[in-house]
């Protein structure tokens, strides 16, 4: 069985907003990603992955996106115990608020980067560099 995670690709000003991973963390923790977290069982549910997004981006940085989101990417992986996640990203636009560890035991640090601040990070994992990637083509499509 998997985990289902989601993240929020969220953008302002073509920058996104980018978290450093708590030391805490059992995964990557002390790299950059995105703002998401996992899906918690509801039973019968809709816009379950949504709702999520919207919660974990809330709980964790502080900040509320538009209702809208646009499916980006999905992905798999296992973590370290063995346990098999799929990871799902949405494109977030930010509706209100600025963003701040509001979490410390998961966020360490809060930051607005442009893809090209990302991508040249040290502590920018390659996931984190393909999420960006594929949510920029999207935003680039909208927009044209």
């Amino acid at each position: 069985m998997f985990y289902v995670n989601v993240e929020g690709a969220v953008y302002k000003e073509n920058k996104w907003l980018v978290i450093e991973r708590s030391l805490k963390e059992g995964h990557a923790g002390g790299l950059l990603s995105l703002v998401g977290g996992t899906v918690e069982n509801e039973g019968d549910s809709k816009d379950i992955l949504e709702r999520t997004l919207r919660r974990e981006l809330f709980e964790e940085v502080g900040v509320m996106v538009q209702e809208k989101m646009e499916y980006v990417r999905n992905t798999s992986f296992k973590l370290d115990d063995g346990s098999e996640v799929i990871d799902i990203v949405y494109l977030c636009e930010l509706e209100e608020g600025e963003p701040f560890a509001k979490s410390p035991e998961e966020v360490n640090a809060v930051y607005w980067m442009t893809a090209e601040e990302i991508g040249n990070h040290p502590k920018t994992p390659i996931w984190l560099i393909d999420s960006i990637k594929e949510a920029e083509k999207l935003l680039k499509n909208k927009t044209a």
